[in-house]
């Protein structure tokens, strides 16, 4: 049986020294843990492999020194992991990998303090304004502490992970980001859109890219990726492909509702590509940008559109469910945010631009 030993450091914290001796084989091993738990976890797990050595006949030997990082743990799960990892949840792994020292800090050496710390280096960079991002920093490096031990066989407890968590939040070092309440006016959207007309040599259509977004409350990595295939006008629907969930970043397809004029742009445009809007997103959200700095937009984004077009479902008197089969909301609880808009009508009924969107594109235009 694993002897651990409770010791003290110097600077007053507690370090616990496992011990494993088999006399009678002349084999002995001892590591020591930031936790008890930790050092029991490692004990457990190197007895049965030193008794399974004996028991096959064979002379145990002592393990070389644990030199695993945090860093090369980060680097395995990104390497074998099977399931698709979000692109944020990758780059801020990343990011910890690359760009701060307790990616250097052996597993075994490895205390909630440390995590602590890294939060707390977060959130004191000039670029972060929320608490929420050194709270999703923290939040992706969970899976990595939950695959550890049971995945790789490596002295981490997921604990360590959980009371760091915890103390960050006690500390106020990290939050939830609060709601965004921002919603384009009818006169910056037709500033934006006079904008975007003026420079129609450019080959991002945004003159149809805003409205679709607004009338169908889409998020715009969804909207570049729907297809031909997948719409439906006869029904009014689309196939929305890898809709984002908190789960599911890959094959979480579900079919939408369009909303009235949705299908009417849908119609206008050209047949260039197998997408019906083949931008890619990442310029999109440049165009955006850089025309709402030009024109003096301040505070708006294009992730707004869907709050815009969410709320004016509202606003036209639908219900909860009904919303959903347009938003894609699965929990319908997501949208009680919304449950205080009254019915007060469609703001955006006479608005001048939609005959404009609209309109067929000539045969010449379908390629």
């Amino acid at each position: 049986m694993a002897t651990i030993v409770e010791r003290a450091r110097k600077d007053g914290t507690k370090s616990y020294l496992a011990q494993i001796i088999r006399r009678k084989h002349g084999f002995a091993e001892s590591r020591t843990f930031p936790t008890r738990k930790t050092a029991e976890a490692w004990a457990k797990m190197r007895e049965r492999e030193v008794d399974a050595q004996i028991g096959s006949g064979g002379v145990p030997t002592t393990r070389a020194e644990v030199t695993t990082t945090l860093g090369d743990l980060i680097d395995r799960f990104l390497a074998d992991s099977a399931k698709p990892i979000g692109k944020t949840q990758r780059n801020c792994l990343k990011v910890i990998r690359t760009e701060y020292e307790v990616a250097n800090k052996r597993l075994d050496q490895l205390t909630s303090k440390d995590l602590v710390e890294l939060t707390k280096e977060i959130g004191n960079r000039p670029a972060v304004r929320s608490k929420s991002t050194p709270l999703n920093y923290l939040a992706h490096l969970s899976k990595v502490f939950a695959i550890a031990r049971p995945a790789y066989g490596y002295p981490l407890e997921k604990s360590i992970h959980d009371d760091a968590l915890k103390a960050c939040k006690a500390l106020g070092y990290t939050g939830h980001s609060g709601k965004r309440d921002r919603r384009p006016t009818v006169d910056e959207i037709n500033r934006l859109m006079a904008h975007f007309d003026a420079m129609q040599g450019n080959t991002i259509r945004m003159t149809k890219i805003v409205p679709f977004a607004i009338f169908s409350a889409r998020r715009l990595d969804e909207i570049c990726r729907i297809t031909w295939t997948d719409y439906e006008p006869e029904h009014k629907r689309v196939m929305v492909r890898d809709m984002k969930h908190p789960g599911d970043k890959r094959g979480n397809d579900q079919w939408v509702d369009l909303p009235d004029p949705c299908c009417a742009i849908i119609g206008s445009m050209e047949k260039l590509d197998a997408r019906i809007f083949p931008f890619n997103s990442a310029s999109v959200s440049t165009a955006w940008a850089n025309a709402c700095k030009v024109l003096g937009i301040e505070n708006l984004k294009f992730h707004d559109l869907r709050h815009e077009g969410a709320s004016r479902l509202f606003e036209l008197g639908w219900t909860i469910p009904q919303a959903a089969s347009v938003t894609g909301h699965r929990a319908w609880a997501t949208l009680q945010r919304y449950s205080h808009l009254r019915q007060t009508g469609d703001k955006w009924k006479d608005w001048e631009w939609i005959c404009e969107i609209t309109k067929t594109p000539s045969a010449g235009d379908n390629g």
